[in-house]
């Protein structure tokens, strides 16, 4: 028998639950979760709290869903911020988001959404390759990336569509982009979020014919 098409959807989770919604989808038989994060360090007075709080067992499991510690020359904890609050991605059968959204949704997260197709009649995919390729600009460590949600990139200026060659970027495709007067390549899961890298050399990228 024909395994279950496998799909990414996308969903809104209001109230600051994003990473709540992530940890409880966990526990599911889905086959992926993705939040779009980026890693910031904690300073602080909500060092010293969060810390604290990740010594204790009680809270250790809560607050991990979230936060994480290692030990480079001292203590250290960064936190994971939703780069477009709200924004949950889950890869899973159509089967499986239906049960998603009846019993998680229904029941224990009211206030989420999953986004579903302009009429309405069964939820919407997101291009697995959009995924992927969004994934390796974000998991590149690239500092001076700008994220920007899925309407707000209208207004810029849309340039070629281009396929990087080189570097930890190698494979990925994206369209160059003016953006506060730089050149940057623009890579986006199409209609909910995109991401421009910092500038990459012209002799790194190729023309892609569409």
């Amino acid at each position: 028998m024909e395994e279950p098409a496998l799909n990414w959807y996308a969903m809104k989770v209001f109230y600051n639950k994003v990473f709540d919604m992530e940890d409880r989808l966990l526990g599911m038989p889905v086959d992926d979760v993705y939040i779009p994060v980026r890693k910031v360090q904690v300073k602080g007075e909500e060092f010293i709290r969060v810390r604290k709080k990740l010594q204790t067992p009680d809270d250790r499991r809560r607050m991990m869903v979230r936060y994480f510690a290692y030990e480079q020359n001292g203590p250290l904890i960064f936190k994971r911020e939703s780069v477009v609050p709200s924004l949950l991605f889950v890869r899973c059968t159509k089967d499986q988001i239906r049960s998603v959204f009846n019993s998680i949704i229904s029941k224990e997260f009211p206030s989420a959404m999953i986004y579903r197709t302009p009429e309405r009649n069964d939820f919407a995919t997101v291009s697995e390759r959009d995924v992927r390729m969004f994934r390796m600009v974000v998991g590149s460590d690239d500092k001076g990336l700008t994220f920007f949600s899925g309407d707000s990139i209208d207004g810029f200026r849309t340039g070629e569509k281009v396929r990087v060659l080189f570097g930890p970027l190698k494979g990925v495709e994206g369209y160059i982009k003016r953006i506060k007067r730089d050149r940057r390549l623009l890579v986006s899961i199409e209609g909910y979020v995109a991401v421009a890298t910092s500038y990459i050399p012209p002799e790194f990228l190729e023309v892609v014919r569409e």
